[in-house]
C-alpha cells in the first residue's frame, strides 16, 4: 500500500466517567504506558501519511503527553457523538486517501487487523466487529436479505428483534475518504442519545450501493475498551501473559507465567530464568543464561549472560556485565556500569559508579560517583561520601585495593592501587598505592566508669 493512501483518525476525546478519575481516559495505563500510546504503535506500524488525534476531556494533557510524536492533533470541544468527533478531523483528511478509524481507548487492537481492514477499504467501508454473547450496550450489525452489513443499530435505538443480533460493532473502521466525507455532512442527531453517531454511514453506504465489507474479529480482547478500573484491570492481565506465552515460546522459563509484569519491551536471550513477581519496565535486554530471583524490578537495564540476580534486587538504567552476581535487597541505580565478574551483596546500593572485573561489594554498603578498579574488596558498611550538600564529588579506587568494614571515604579522594583502608577508618585524603592506612580517633579506655541505672521513680 501506498503510503500516501492512508490517514488514521484516532477517537481519544472521552472522559471515562466510570473511570471515577480526573484523568483523561486515554491516560491511564497499560503494561507502563497509556492506553493511547498502544494505539498510536499500531497506526504507526502501518505507515500512514498521517495521525489526526481528536482529544477533548483534559484539555492539553493528552497532547501533551505525546509532545515527542508526529501527530496532527484536532480539539473536539464538545462531545457530541462519535459523528461529530470524526468531523473534526475532516479538514485534516487528504481527498484521496483511506482512512482508518481506530479508538483510543482500544489499546490491544493488532496492526495485523488494521492492515487487513484497510486492505479491503479501497473505495468502499469495511467494519471490524466481533461476536458478543451478551450484546447489551453495543451496536448491532443488521445484515440484509443476502447477508451483507446493512446497517448499525445502537443498542438504545434497537428493536426487540435486533437486540437479539449476537453480531456488534468494534467501533473500528476504514473507509475511503470521497464516501467518508460527504456522508459525515450528511449526519444528523435525531436517536435516543441525541449524539450523532458515526455508525450511522454504514446505512448511507447501503443506500448509496457501496460495498461494505466486514470482517469478524475472532479475538474480543483486541477490540475491547475501557470504560473502568475493572476493564483495565482484565486487560491489563491479558496483555501480561500473552507477552509471558511469547516469552516461553522463545524459551524464557518462568516460574509462574501469571506472576511477571512487562512494561516496556523484554529481550532475552536463551535459557533465562526468571521467579515469580519480577517487574521489567522500559527496554530491557537479558543476555542467555541469566536467572533472576523473586519479586525483582529491572528498569532500562541490560544483563550479561550468566549472572544471577537474587530476590528484591533493583535495577534501573544500568549495565551488568556477564558472570555478576547482585542481590539479595540490592540496588543498581542510574548509571551504573558492573563489569565481568563483579559482585553487589545483600543492601547495597550503586549509583553512577563502574565497578571493574572482579571487584566485590557484598554488604550494606552504599558507593556513590565512584570507579572501582578491579579485583577491589569494599567491606560491609563502608560508605563512598559524595555529596557535601552542594556538589557531587567523585572517589576512585585502584585495582586490588582492599576497603576495611564501616570505613568512610569522603570525595574527592583517591585510593592507590593495591592500598588497605583499616576498618572503621575516615579517609578524607588520598591513600597511597600499596600501604596500610588507617584513620581513626584514638581508642581510650576509661577507668572506673560505670553505665548509668534507671532512676526509680
Amino acid at each position: 500500500m501506498s503510503k500516501s493512501l492512508l490517514n488514521i483518525v484516532i477517537l481519544a476525546a472521552g472522559k471515562g466517567t466510570r473511570m471515577h478519575s480526573n484523568k483523561p481516559k486515554v491516560l491511564h495505563h497499560l503494561a507502563g504506558e497509556p492506553l493511547l500510546a498502544h494505539v498510536l504503535k499500531s497506526a504507526a506500524a502501518l505507515n500512514p501519511e498521517k495521525i489526526v488525534v481528536v482529544y477533548g476531556y483534559g484539555g492539553e494533557a493528552v497532547p501533551q503527553a505525546f509532545a515527542d510524536k508526529r501527530i496532527t492533533w484536532v480539539k473536539q470541544t464538545e462531545q457530541l457523538g462519535t459523528g461529530h468527533a470524526v468531523q473534526q478531523a475532516v479538514p485534516y483528511l487528504d481527498d484521496d486517501a483511506t482512512t482508518l478509524i481506530l479508538l483510543g481507548d482500544v489499546p490491544l487492537i493488532s496492526a495485523a487487523h488494521c492492515e487487513s481492514l484497510v486492505a479491503q477499504a479501497h473505495s468502499q467501508l469495511a467494519l471490524l466487529t466481533f461476536i458478543k454473547p451478551d450484546p447489551t450496550g453495543y451496536g448491532r450489525i443488521v445484515r440484509d436479505d443476502q447477508g451483507n452489513p446493512a446497517s448499525i443499530v445502537e443498542h438504545k435505538d434497537a428493536t426487540d428483534a435486533q437486540r437479539a443480533i449476537q453480531e456488534v460493532n468494534s467501533g473500528i473502521m476504514a473507509v475511503s475518504n470521497q464516501y467518508l466525507k460527504p456522508w459525515l455532512s450528511q449526519l444528523n442527531n435525531e436517536n435516543a442519545q441525541g449524539e450523532y453517531y458515526l455508525t450511522d454511514i454504514v446505512a448511507m453506504a447501503a443506500n448509496d450501493h457501496v460495498t461494505i465489507a466486514a470482517e469478524i474479529c475472532d479475538d474480543e480482547w483486541q477490540v475491547a475498551g475501557i470504560n473502568s478500573k475493572q476493564d483495565l484491570a482484565s486487560v491489563e492481565r491479558v496483555y501480561q501473559i500473552r507477552y509471558a506465552q511469547k516469552l516461553m515460546a522463545t524459551g524464557v522459563t518462568l516460574a509462574d507465567p501469571a506472576r511477571i509484569d512487562i512494561r516496556g519491551e523484554l529481550n532475552t536471550g536463551q535459557d533465562v530464568e526468571i521467579d515469580v513477581g519480577c517487574v521489567f519496565e522500559g527496554n530491557v535486554t537479558i543476555a542467555d543464561g541469566v536467572k533472576i530471583g523473586a519479586y525483582c524490578v529491572i528498569k532500562d537495564a541490560s544483563i550479561g549472560a550468566g549472572t544471577v540476580i537474587s530476590p528484591y534486587t533493583h535495577i534501573d538504567q544500568a549495565k551488568v556485565a556477564n558472570d555478576c552476581r547482585i542481590g539479595p535487597y540490592a540496588r543498581l541505580r542510574p548509571g551504573t556500569q558492573l563489569s565481568a565478574s563483579t559482585h553487589i551483596g545483600n543492601f547495597v546500593e550503586i549509583k553512577n559508579s563502574q565497578i571493574d572485573v572482579g571487584s566485590k561489594v557484598n554488604h550494606l554498603s552504599y558507593v556513590g560517583d565512584s570507579t572501582v578498579g578491579k579485583s577491589v574488596n569494599i567491606g560491609a558498611g563502608v560508605i563512598t561520601c559524595n555529596y557535601d550538600g552542594v556538589n557531587k564529588s567523585r572517589t576512585v579506587i585502584g585495582d586490588h585495593a582492599f576497603i576495611g568494614s564501616d570505613s568512610q571515604l569522603i570525595a574527592p579522594v583517591t585510593i592507590g592501587a593495591g592500598a588497605t583502608i583499616g576498618a572503621g577508618s575516615t579517609v578524607s585524603k588520598d591513600a597511597p598505592a600499596d600501604q596500610l592506612t588507617v584513620a581513626r580517633a584514638r581508642q581510650v579506655t576509661i577507668n572506673n566508669w560505670k553505665r548509668p541505672e534507671k532512676t526509680k521513680k
